[in-house]
């Protein structure tokens, strides 16, 4: 243990090592069990004398702090209660004085995503890791490790792996239909991170963002908390309806491919309309196309980056969902110049995505492991989508109404009764030991437009989903 004291040099020097050590160990830096230096060791640091350090540690002793075994030295007793630092005696903590934007304050409290898993999972976006090929992916890790991939020791390049942003776009290209090289593609951590650079280089405190109301709440908090205004517009069976877009709006955060929640892919007139708004207004889009990987039927629709001829589109993507959630690597695929003001942005906020990891994605993209998971998960995950969908039509048949949906690792289902409480109902599953979630969660407006439930399907197998069905069933009203 590197323990760090700091004597002032005047009367008690046993005095002062003694309190300073029981505040360490009452607070908890210093845990049960962890070895203090030994007498002559801490006096040689703290330039005492040896006395002085066995007279404070005598003290510890005999108050129940520490413990003394032989061969071994003093240690932290496992008995001591540790409910945080002390106060001097007669002081008091003075009242916070650090101003803190009042956003923070209105803001909800984060989820705790590291949650056990509940009886029936129901969580949207939830990928089945017990399928990931974690043998295969630890050998990719371990190598890039062994063949140096920390380098010299010095940073990378902001904007990615060389190696990753090869892979990347030709992923995206052959996958998606994507238009990029890999000069187009920045690497960040996660999708958030790449919206986050995208609004910090196009928009100032008090610019308008348009988003899909229902719609994906993580960027939406994360615009307010910039001081953007944040306006939401309806969804109907095309997606997004451009024509409610508010002409003054400069960014444009929109899932085309399967919209969230509601899953209902934007139609080709329509992201003409978008594109053609876009050109006239000078906005900026954001198309996120999470899940395009998981396609169950009906013909792929271009992105909206493929069609964009004014550059106006930046596609994001992250590998959260086809691989694992907590890789935390995503993608931006950016046109000139908004591109340079990106790598610039992310400089600064995080000088660059770690880069063992980013060798071990690019190693696994070029070798062809991710492209045969995504075709063994497109089976698993097809197997579910239809069995859900035919369950949803005999469950829930005149209660909740199953949205049309061919993409993706959620179905949602909605309420024609517009008093249906989706939330009440979200919290009872949580109850009886499953999770689910409310639409009403992702509205943007006071007023939900839509009410139901999003029904995630990635980590709940086949022979559990009727079962988990059945007590949502029993519960609803």
């Amino acid at each position: 243990m590197d323990l760090r004291i700091e004597l002032d040099g005047r009367g008690d020097l046993a005095g002062q090592l003694y309190r300073q050590i029981v505040e360490l160990v009452a607070g908890g830096l210093l845990r049960p069990g962890e070895v203090l230096p030994s007498s002559r060791e801490l006096a040689g640091r703290l330039s005492v004398s040896r006395n002085t350090v066995a007279a404070a540690y005598e003290r510890l002793f005999a108050e129940g702090f520490v413990q003394t075994r032989a061969g071994v030295g003093t240690f932290v007793s496992h008995h001591v209660e540790q409910a945080g630092p002390p106060l001097p005696a007669g002081e008091s903590r003075p009242p916070r004085t650090t101003r803190i934007r009042p956003v923070w304050a209105e803001l909800a409290e984060p989820p705790d995503l590291s949650a056990a898993t509940p009886r029936f999972d129901f969580r949207a976006g939830i990928p089945d890791v017990r399928a990931f090929p974690f043998g295969a992916w630890r050998a990719a890790v371990a190598d890039q490790l062994r063949a140096g991939a920390v380098g010299s020791g010095a940073h990378g390049d902001p904007a990615g792996d060389p190696r990753l942003r090869a892979a990347v776009a030709r992923h995206v290209a052959v996958s998606r239909s994507v238009r990029c090289g890999f000069e187009d593609v920045l690497i960040t951590s996660g999708i958030q991170q790449a919206i986050d650079l995208i609004s910090r280089v196009l928009l100032e405190p008090g610019d308008v963002v348009a988003v899909e109301d229902p719609g994906y709440g993580p960027p939406r908090v994360l615009f307010r908390s910039q001081g953007m205004r944040v306006v939401g517009v309806p969804v109907d069976g095309e997606g997004l309806v451009v024509d409610a877009l508010p002409d003054d709006a400069r960014l444009v955060y929109v899932t085309p491919a399967h919209q969230f929640p509601l899953g209902i892919p934007m139609s080709t007139p329509r992201r003409l309309a978008l594109l053609e708004w876009a050109a006239r207004t000078g906005a900026t889009i954001i198309e996120d196309d999470y899940d395009s990987e998981f396609r169950f039927g009906g013909r792929p629709l271009e992105p909206l980056q493929s069609l964009d001829r004014q550059g106006s589109v930046v596609y994001v993507g992250s590998f959260s969902k086809v691989m694992l959630p907590t890789i935390r690597l995503g993608f931006a695929v950016a046109p000139e110049p908004l591109w340079g003001a990106l790598r610039k942005a992310k400089w600064v906020a995080d000088w660059h995505s770690v880069q063992p990891m980013q060798a071990a994605l690019a190693s696994f993209i070029d070798d062809g492991r991710l492209a045969r998971h995504l075709r063994k998960m497109r089976r698993i995950y097809a197997e579910r989508h239809h069995h859900l969908q035919a369950a949803l039509h005999s469950t829930f048949d005149g209660v909740l109404r199953p949205l049309p949906s061919l993409a993706g690792l959620h179905v949602s289902v909605v309420s024609d009764d517009p008093g249906f409480d989706d939330l009440a109902m979200a919290r009872r599953a949580e109850e009886l030991g499953g999770e689910v979630m409310a639409l009403t969660f992702h509205s943007v407006t006071d007023i939900p437009r839509v009410r139901g439930l999003i029904l995630g399907y990635g980590a709940l197998p086949v022979e559990q989903m009727d079962e988990a069905l059945a007590v949502l069933r029993g519960h609803l009203p």
